[in-house]
């Protein structure tokens, strides 16, 4: 032991000198200094310089779009805008023809949800209180703020959809009824939060077998989605089969955390009613979703319908508009108007263009897209929740070259005789531009998918 000791304290001593290599030194460290630079950069002008690159050429562009136009699945019904960084337009095919946008309408809701919501707030799940120590009865209130991605177990961090779990609030939940000595309660929910006008006319010309939407609510355990007789995907922000939709999500969501209530030892007496949440109560427990801007671009990677007519909704009530589908329509249209976007001819069947009869010029669609660019932080959840060419979300089931692949933020839209893309794309020469294209009654859906792919795939090089 003394032995060992003497070489440790040598080998320290050695170390310290710098006669063995090591960590440690007694010894002036050099420090390494830098030659000031002969030339500097502000951030703002850097970004803009990369943002600009070479010129678009324009001949390259137009012979890119009368490719398009002549390829199978587009037909005569579609229009097309090209512009370069600045807005300025190249290409330019129909853009005054009115078009129905499927889903790339979604652009428009998350630009404009962008603007007056705070992107990193989210959306809680609460529990709360009411005792009578007359009758020695308890009253417990599960009160939604609009979190339709609840999880039904323990809450995910790692996820979007099931970040908050009702598992997770009951077990707090049941924990505080416990140090209140109450092992038994009634339970009422709240989905009051939107009224009872809760989804768009007609959508339901568009969403057979209740597949593609459902109801806004205060609360829902996986969008409700009924995954009977189904195979769940094993990542739950993954949107690419679609089981029947639930139409009574909240009580779902209320029965579902009576469950995990009941499995925590509380006893819950009868089956959940629905009610209104008591007036000047601190909730005894709760849970967070994941931000605002996780669900946006959640909803943007999915093309999820029921919440982009969330956010529509969320942006008419943060702005005093009607508490409505109309009111959530009219909400968006006022964003853009401050942002600058040209609105001429639009109309907004719903905030997700499943709806029929929803209508704008492809020029509404690209200044949307360059507003989400140079409206700098504000804008960043809508940008950045875009889909990416080969990468995320819708945009990975796509056929792009290679060379477009992970360079193309992208929105697509698909309805019956629709399908349209409207984005921004990296050039390989440096630069960014925008694009919006839109097919209507087009007899081969397919062919036109491919056509817009091969298309958008050609943007990379100009």
């Amino acid at each position: 032991m003394v032995a060992t000791l003497a070489l440790c304290a040598g080998a320290i001593a050695a170390d310290l000198d710098d006669r063995i290599p090591g960590a440690l030194t007694i010894h002036p460290v050099p420090v390494r200094t830098f030659s000031t630079p002969r030339t500097a950069y502000a951030a703002s002008g850097l970004v803009q310089s990369l943002e600009q690159g070479t010129p678009i050429d324009a001949g390259a562009a137009n012979a890119l779009a009368d490719t398009f136009s002549a390829a199978g699945g587009v037909g005569a019904d579609f229009s097309l805008l090209v512009a370069d960084a600045d807005g300025n337009v190249v290409v330019d095919r129909n853009s005054d023809a009115l078009r129905e946008p499927a889903s790339t309408m979604k652009t428009l809701t998350a630009f404009a949800a962008s603007q007056a919501l705070d992107m990193d707030a989210t959306l809680d799940t609460e529990t709360r209180l009411v005792y009578d120590a007359g009758t020695k009865t308890a009253t417990l209130t599960l009160t939604g703020h609009g979190n339709m991605l609840l999880g039904s177990g323990a809450s995910d961090p790692n996820h979007v959809n099931g970040r908050a779990g009702l598992g997770t609030l009951a077990q707090s939940t049941a924990n505080a009824l416990r140090a209140r000595g109450i092992t038994a309660v009634k339970l009422v929910y709240d989905d009051s939060m939107f009224g009872d006008n809760r989804t768009p006319p007609n959508i339901i010309e568009n969403n057979g077998g209740h597949q593609y939407a459902t109801d806004v609510s205060s609360m829902a355990v996986d969008g409700g989605r009924d995954w009977t007789g189904r195979t769940r995907p094993s990542n739950p922000d993954e949107e690419h089969s679609y089981p029947t939709l639930s139409t009574t999500t909240a009580l779902d969501a209320a029965r579902i955390f009576a469950a995990r209530l009941a499995e925590q030892g509380m006893t819950v007496d009868g089956d959940p009613v629905s009610g209104e949440t008591p007036a000047d109560l601190s909730p005894i427990a709760t849970v967070h979703s994941a931000t605002l801007g996780e669900v946006m671009a959640y909803m943007l990677r999915n093309s999820d319908n029921t919440e982009a007519e969330l956010f529509g909704r969320l942006l008419a009530l943060k702005t005093g508009a009607e508490n409505s589908p109309a009111g959530a329509a009219q909400a968006v249209r006022a964003q853009l108007e401050q942002a600058g976007i040209n609105l001429d001819g639009l109309t907004m069947a719903d905030c997700s263009g499943l709806a029929p009869g929803s209508r704008l010029k492809v020029t509404t669609l690209v200044q949307v897209q360059r507003a989400m660019i140079t409206s700098g932080a504000s804008a960043a959840a809508a940008n950045e929740g875009l889909p990416v060419s080969g990468l995320t979300g819708t945009a990975a089931l796509r056929s792009f070259s290679d060379e477009a692949e992970g360079l193309v933020r992208l929105k697509t839209g698909s309805l019956t005789g629709v399908r349209s893309m409207a984005g921004n794309v990296s050039r390989l020469g440096g630069g960014l531009l925008y694009f919006a294209v839109v097919v209507n009654n087009s007899q081969d859906p397919y062919e036109a998918n491919a056509s817009i792919d091969a298309l958008v795939s050609g943007l990379v090089r100009l």
